[in-house]
């Protein structure tokens, strides 16, 4: 097989795209935003994702392009699609993820199990959903938020004016999406890769670990999940990922509500930091079988191989000096453990590595995940 499979974005996730395809012998290719960026070993072009002819030029290069982030406008989308590129996910699925009240009048329209809902174009109408909720909810921008970005906890109509002023003087008639404010034992995640022609394979229900809004820890599996949970969160996947025809990687996240029911709260199209686990963890990666799922080759088998696997985010990193200055510390204290960096510059708060440990026991995995984790943070 001689494919090239173009990736949009040079973040993170093209990064670890790339030993998966290097193990299969697949040339891959990257559009980067900017010199020097995590996929930096595979760009072969640095350009802005929203210019059409910088798109265009690099998909003439490939034979299927598919992305690192959610954000190519969808009239980029579409011109590709009709010139004849393979892209993965297509548009139409990918309007639901870059538009989160587009996916909650979708899923809605599934039948599937979201929060309390509505769009809202002025505080009038916030405080008409405020004073149905018992006056708290959580207000989102529909577009660009991520990782706790353009998600405000509201107690009063007039919080959000802000957002409402920006929408009036952008002119396109937008509106924000706002939600009940859910009560939850905890977070879940659900991975799913679907292919063209069908095919999906599912991975064990996770549980994610939020800290200031983005994903601190991921433990597969989510402790207390087998049976009727598992198959409630895979059956909800599978039914998204067939009712928006994604393809490729699709990340679901969940809330396990304290009256015990489950509810969709974000949708992802692409490899996941809940899916980090993987790597190592499971026999087929979510990188690999991203590859596989967008080329349309059968997908691989998606068994856990240890009972739990742990994976931590090194959020931050080192106050002074390098990450890599930090090996010597955490393998000679942590020799189970397996890290990842991201050939990004320590800043409070960002995502620049992370690191798993799978074993027998969850407490010891999780232990040593964190320990090590810790090393590389100050």
């Amino acid at each position: 097989m001689n494919t090239t499979v173009g990736v949009i974005g040079g973040g993170q996730l093209a990064r670890m795209m790339i030993p998966a395809a290097v193990n299969l012998g697949i040339d891959i290719r990257v559009l980067a935003e900017n010199e020097g960026m995590s996929a930096d070993l595979a760009a072969v072009q640095v350009g802005d994702y929203r210019d059409r002819d910088v798109v265009l030029a690099f998909a003439d290069t490939v034979d299927v392009v598919t992305f690192d982030h959610e954000h190519v406008p969808q009239e980029i989308l579409r011109e590709l699609v009709a010139r004849g590129v393979a892209v993965h996910p297509g548009p139409d699925a990918l309007l639901y993820a870059q538009d989160k009240l587009l996916m909650r009048q979708r899923l809605t329209e599934l039948g599937l199990p979201v929060p309390d809902w509505s769009r809202v174009e002025n505080a009038a109408e916030l405080g008409v959903f405020l004073a149905a909720h018992n006056n708290r909810a959580v207000v989102k921008t529909a577009r660009g938020g991520y990782d706790g970005k353009g998600v405000r906890l509201v107690t009063h109509e007039h919080e959000v004016d802000d957002w409402f002023a920006a929408l009036a003087e952008d002119g396109n008639d937008g509106a924000l999406l706002v939600e009940e404010l859910v009560e939850f034992r905890r977070e879940l995640a659900q991975l799913v890769a679907r292919r063209p022609s069908g095919q999906i394979a599912v991975w064990p229900v996770v549980e994610t670990v939020q800290q200031g809004g983005v994903c601190a820890e991921v433990i597969a599996p989510a402790p207390s999940s087998a049976g009727r949970l598992a198959q409630a969160a895979a059956d909800i996947a599978v039914r998204i990922a067939e009712g928006i025809g994604a393809t490729g990687m699709l990340a679901v996240e969940l809330f396990e509500t304290t009256d015990e029911r489950i509810l969709v709260n974000e949708l992802a199209m692409r490899p996941h930091n809940s899916g980090h686990w993987s790597i190592e963890g499971s026999t087929t990666s979510q990188f690999e079988q991203h590859l596989r799922a967008v080329l349309d080759l059968p997908l691989g088998a998606t068994d856990a191989r240890d009972p739990w696997t742990v994976m931590v985010n090194i959020l931050g990193g080192p106050a002074e000096g390098s990450l890599s200055a930090r090996y010597p510390a955490v393998f000679e204290a942590y020799p189970a453990a397996k890290v990842h960096t991201y050939g990004k510059d320590p800043r409070p708060g960002r995502k620049v590595g992370h690191v798993t440990v799978g074993g027998d026991d969850l407490d010891l995995a999780a232990y040593q995940a964190r320990a090590a984790a810790a090393i590389f943070q100050d």
